[in-house]
């Protein structure tokens, strides 16, 4: 479409003619001018695009003036919140930080100055068209949580991103100690596509992290449609708590700040078999309390049926270190569970109490069946840094 153009008269001071600049054509519209400016000024012509109804979202705001120059632009939506931009060198160009968003209408106030010194005033709106597609996210942790050194910020999306160098732009990640980390894009679990932050190393205690994802009027690409709305979150990360867990010997052990707080005897996964436990490192990713676990669920048949206390969540594929008091012979001298990380009751209530989302389970053993998947959880630490950091798309 072709810009909206305003012409600012510079002859006399003229009565404010509001201007709806939501047509798509070119004919100039009168505006503000304040102060009478020689007749030999020329008039400042302004032009804004996007433009009209209906009009592209994704692109930014671009407020252009010619004859003279920008003094001031403000661009603001139904909603009154302003979109900032920049003003080029000249003077003649302000172009937003921020895109379009879909479904909008904005309202562009420029103020301008002839070469002869003549100031305007321009206004006029935009409408975009609406998104047909709309692509939502989900996101951890949650806002204003405590969480472990291990605590990925993690975003699943509902609908497919294949313009991912373009999202990935947007999101940002600041940590209050500079912590150095990147995006890896994946697969969840669930078949999704999903983006996590991960760190280096393990974060440092007390670091406090924000994640701002300026999504509003980025495009997913293909089907996946846009973002309408922007996310943010907040979180800070706890002690240091590092869970050990040898399936050789049998134990498990918590660290807490580099000092051994307590070991406990487990039972991990029978060798031999689907019933085995992974290896690698998991993160703790909730803390679920009693629920009932189904074999059947986990392609494990009819090997079990039952309610279980203290349950900790560690894949999405159903690793938990949870209370297993049936198991209760086997504590500390063999693995005989179908997969989970078993203990006594007294141990599991004491342990549930201490470990929080974020802590990560180091987990060894020879007869165990393979490491935790990236999408399996969060299990992004069983990946090189190096591999990581190629699974950006900015990389």
């Amino acid at each position: 479409m072709n810009p909206t153009r305003v012409r600012v008269a510079t002859a006399a001071v003229l009565l404010l003619a509001p201007l709806t600049a939501c047509s798509s054509g070119n004919a100039p519209s009168r505006a503000d001018a304040k102060g009478g400016g020689a007749a030999a000024d020329a008039s400042v012509s302004v032009s804004v695009t996007p433009n009209g109804r209906g009009a592209g979202a994704g692109e930014p705001v671009k407020v252009t003036a010619k004859g003279g120059s920008l003094a001031s632009v403000g661009v603001t939506d139904g909603k009154g919140r302003a979109l900032t931009g920049k003003l080029s060198a000249g003077g003649t160009v302000w172009t937003s930080d921020r895109k379009a968003a879909p479904g909008t209408t904005y309202t562009v106030t420029a103020s301008t100055r002839s070469p002869g010194g003549t100031a305007g005033t321009s206004r006029s709106s935009f409408t975009t068209a609406e998104a047909e597609r709309v692509n939502k996210v989900d996101w951890r942790p949650g806002n204003a949580t405590t969480v472990g050194v291990a605590q990925p910020v993690s975003l699943v999306f509902d609908r497919p991103v294949t313009n991912k160098a373009e999202v990935e732009r947007q999101l940002k990640v600041t940590a209050s100690d500079g912590t150095e980390g990147s995006w890896g894009w994946l697969k969840d679990w669930s078949g999704k596509d999903r983006v996590d932050w991960r760190p280096k190393d393990y974060w440092k205690s007390g670091t406090k992290v924000t994640l701002d994802a300026q999504l509003n009027g980025t495009d997913s690409g293909g089907d996946g449609g846009w973002f309408v709305r922007d996310y943010r979150t907040s979180f800070t990360v706890g002690a240091r708590q590092i869970v050990k867990v040898d399936l050789d010997s049998h134990r498990l052990t918590l660290e807490r700040d580099g000092k051994v707080v307590r070991k406990i005897p487990v039972s991990g996964g029978t060798p031999g078999g689907d019933k085995r436990s992974w290896h690698g490192t998991a993160v703790l990713m909730a803390k679920e309390g009693t629920i009932n676990m189904n074999s059947e669920t986990v392609g494990l048949g009819d090997a079990y049926d039952k309610m279980v206390d203290y349950s900790m969540r560690l894949t999405w594929s159903g690793m938990y270190a949870h209370a297993a008091p049936w198991n209760a012979r086997y504590f500390g001298n063999a693995n005989r569970s179908s997969g989970c990380i078993g203990m006594g009751d007294e141990d599991a209530a004491w342990f549930y109490a201490q470990v929080r989302p974020g802590d990560p389970f180091e987990i060894k053993g020879a007869e165990t069946k393979g490491v935790v998947a990236p999408g399996n959880g969060f299990g992004a630490w069983n990946v090189s840094w190096t591999d990581w950091q190629g699974r950006s798309a900015l990389r």
